[in-house]
């Protein structure tokens, strides 16, 4: 077992062992145990009481951060010529289709979300061994697949994420960075639970979530209250 740094150590004892936090005093703490070196991710890892192996019992979907990530996501609009002047109006990075399905084929995939129309998903099939690993293949249940291309683009750039639950029951999602005020980690984290909870499959019996934890790179995890995250 790897031996903690002295900042490790620091930071694992100002979280308190068995105790778990509201959202607001977890996302406080987060700031406090996090590296100062650098600006890291803050995460939640929500455990689930299903089983994504029963498809009434996926949970998937998309939830906008009111305060964003943090991060500068790259956006890839693959549109058709008359779509393209609104894709890039909107603030997508890249904007084509042939040129870029091509450079796909090729093995590029420095985007973080591709966005596309329902007419260009036929293109897409092929090249789902090199998308699916890297969750780009759009879909139109996280609204990448649609007609109203700037909205998507819009939406993205804006804070818009989307998660699913994986095949351990866990959901992961970066909600915003350490630098970020701890009302607007809270705020993020909220709107991501509360949407989780709106998903819950009808299928899923007992209590749904079992666990949640905060994190930021390289820190160690809070552990929030489950049973009143919805009202902190």
């Amino acid at each position: 077992m790897a031996k903690l740094t002295k900042k490790q150590k620091e930071a694992q004892g100002k979280i308190e062992n068995g105790k778990t936090y509201t959202v607001a005093e977890a996302s406080a703490l987060i700031k406090e145990v996090s590296n100062e070196n650098f600006d890291p991710s803050v995460d939640l890892a929500v455990r689930l009481n299903v089983d994504p192996r029963k498809a009434n019992q996926m949970v998937r979907g998309v939830v906008t951060l009111p305060h964003g990530t943090g991060k500068d996501v790259k956006v890839l609009a693959l549109v058709t010529p008359d779509k393209e002047e609104e894709a890039k109006e909107a603030g997508a990075d890249y904007v084509g289709l042939d040129e870029y399905l091509d450079k796909i084929k090729g093995g590029w995939t420095d985007v973080d979300v591709i966005i596309t129309m329902p007419s260009v998903m036929g293109k897409l099939g092929p090249l789902g061994r090199v998308l699916g690993p890297r969750g780009l293949m759009p879909n139109p249940k996280t609204g990448t697949v649609t007609m109203d291309i700037a909205k998507a683009v819009s939406d993205v750039k804006a804070g818009k994420i989307d998660f699913k639950v994986d095949k351990t029951g866990i959901v992961h999602a970066a909600i915003g960075k350490a630098s970020f005020d701890a009302e607007k980690i809270a705020g993020n984290a909220r709107e991501l639970l509360t949407t989780l909870v709106k998903l819950k499959p009808q299928a899923a019996k007992g209590v749904y979530i079992k666990s949640i934890y905060m994190s930021s790179t390289m820190s160690p995890s809070v552990a929030i209250d489950t049973k009143r995250f919805t009202e902190q």
